[in-house]
């Protein structure tokens, strides 16, 4: 619909030109009131699209067809006033005939053919003839010849243009298109994992709570209450224990089967603090240097999913860089920006150009790289994205920006409804 806007500039502008030219430069009468007329109905329907094209709705093949189909009718009418076939801009239906094979569907492309036609056999016989001054008829067949040589050009030139454009469009739908596919195809596969991570919570479940019990036991039997040694190994077991039903728990809270707890509100300053003090307890690091730059604190909801992530970009960290880690907080006008760097050996060429993609990992065990993937979806689930990239001076650097909005409270109640 656009491309039809921009083409009825171009035709408005030149007919101005042509007849100016033909009435004044070589002193052809023309009958300028209904000529324009019918350009004025031009204008009037390229400002009427113009207003419908605010509303964001989808152009149909009927609203094409019927602005192709009234372009048509304008064109017979500026022809019949002006010498009807005899007039070489007469070849320009044929811009009308393209247009309508490109845009139209199979139907309508046929009726806006015959439309054509219909106006184009009508011209021979019915038109107002041009009356040169002096009558002279060779003068009038050299105008004639010079007239097709501009129409020819200018079809040329339009369909050229229009044809390049519309090719351009069906590229970017198509690129479009493979991008939603792709992602369609991955969140399926989120899916499944989720299904069977749900499924694996479940059932792991029963044997964790049995351990919790026996290890208990242990820790009142005489035998082993007065080994100081074995208690603290106990103790240890119990702990690590009691870690698994944590994350057991917190697979099923991200899966929605508990339904009863409330969304924690909290800030971003406290959401930050508390990702990497659990990512320092739960992993053995040398340093994770923590740096929140993110300014004036603002409330938001505290998401199970979202903490997994940026555990997940911390946690790659530390395996590729044991010794130091760093995470810094910023904002950047509405977005929440997470950087997590490592000194390690940074990322392959190859891991760079598959990263976030299921099964692309450095690590080579089974699964690897799920958890780089999972991260990518969530974050585009949230309308953010994330970038990875290796630092100048070694090493890697995950960027995660996070819009504001999808973290504020409003917005995760509508989530949690």
């Amino acid at each position: 619909m656009q491309q039809l806007v921009q083409l009825r500039w171009i035709a408005v502008f030149g007919q101005i030109v042509t007849i100016a030219t033909v009435h004044s430069g070589f002193g052809i009468a023309l009958p300028l009131a209904p000529m324009a007329a019918a350009l004025a109905a031009l204008v009037a329907l390229n400002a009427a699209t113009l207003l419908r094209l605010k509303t964001r709705a989808p152009a149909t093949n009927v609203e094409l067809f019927l602005q192709l189909a009234f372009d048509a009718a304008a064109l017979a009418t500026q022809l019949y006033l002006s010498g009807g076939v005899t007039n070489p801009f007469a070849f320009l239906f044929l811009l009308q005939v393209t247009l309508g094979a490109v845009l139209l569907e199979a139907w309508s492309a046929w009726a806006l053919l015959a439309l054509a036609v219909a106006c184009f056999a009508g011209l021979v016989g019915f038109h107002r003839p041009l009356e040169l001054p002096g009558g002279d008829e060779s003068e009038l067949f050299r105008l004639h010849i010079e007239g097709m040589f501009v129409c020819f050009a200018l079809d040329a030139i339009l369909v050229a243009t229009f044809v390049a454009r519309m090719g351009r469009n069906v590229r970017e739908r198509d690129a479009r298109l493979a991008d939603l596919r792709q992602q369609a195809a991955e969140e399926t596969h989120i899916v499944r994992m989720g299904l069977l991570a749900s499924g694996a919570a479940h059932e792991l479940g029963t044997p964790l709570a049995t351990l919790d019990v026996i290890l208990n036991d242990w820790r009142r039997m005489p035998a082993l209450a007065h080994n100081a040694e074995l208690l603290d190994e106990i103790e240890d077991m119990r702990a690590e224990v009691r870690r698994c039903k944590a994350i057991v728990t917190g697979i099923l809270l991200s899966a929605g089967e508990a339904r009863g707890d409330a969304p924690v509100v909290t800030t971003v300053a406290v959401f930050l603090d508390e990702v990497v003090a659990d990512r320092r307890g739960a992993r053995p690091v040398g340093v994770i240097a923590y740096e929140n730059g993110f300014g004036e604190d603002q409330p938001i909801v505290s998401d199970t999913g979202l903490k997994q992530v940026i555990a997940t970009v911390i946690d790659n960290a530390i395996d590729a860089s044991p010794h130091w880690v760093g995470v810094t907080a910023s904002r950047e006008a509405d977005a929440l920006v997470i950087a997590v760097a490592d000194d390690g050996p940074g990322f392959a060429p190859e891991m760079l150009a598959n990263f976030g993609k299921p099964y692309s990992s450095t690590k080579g065990r089974p699964g690897g790289g799920l958890g780089l993937f999972l991260v990518v979806n969530v974050v585009r689930k949230l309308g953010g994205a994330v970038v990875a990239s290796n630092r100048p001076g070694g090493g890697a650097i995950v960027t995660l920006t996070l819009p504001l909005a999808a973290l504020a409270i409003g917005k995760a109640r509508e989530d949690v409804g």
